[in-house]
C-alpha cells in the first residue's frame, strides 16, 4: 500500500492541484524523498477521512493553495516584526 501512496505522491506532484503545489513547496524546501513521504501520507488521511466518516474532497486547486500558504507566511511575518517592535506595512507599486 505504501508504494502505492509513493506513487500517486509523484504523480500527482505534476498536476495542478493544491496537493501538487503542496508537493512542490515541499520538494523545493526539504527535497523530493520527504516531500513524496508527506504527500503520501496527506493522501492516506485524505482517503482515510473519505472511507471512515464520508467527508467528500474537492481539490480547492493549486492558486488556491498558494493564495492560502501566501497569507500565512505574511502572518508569520507580521507576529515576527511585532516580536522586535516592528511593524510591517504593504509596499504600493506605481506602474
Amino acid at each position: 500500500m505504501a508504494v502505492h501512496l509513493r506513487l500517486a505522491a509523484v504523480t500527482v506532484g505534476r498536476t495542478d492541484t493544491a496537493l501538487g503545489a503542496f508537493f512542490r513547496r515541499l520538494a523545493a524546501r526539504i527535497g523530493k524523498a520527504k516531500a513524496v513521504t508527506a504527500t503520501a501520507r496527506k493522501i492516506a488521511v485524505l482517503f482515510y477521512n473519505t472511507m471512515r466518516h464520508g467527508i467528500e474532497y474537492r481539490d480547492p486547486g493549486a492558486d488556491c493553495y498558494e493564495a492560502a500558504y501566501r497569507q500565512r507566511v505574511v502572518k508569520q511575518l507580521h507576529r515576527r516584526a511585532a516580536n522586535f517592535g516592528f511593524r510591517l506595512e504593504p509596499v504600493t507599486r506605481d506602474s
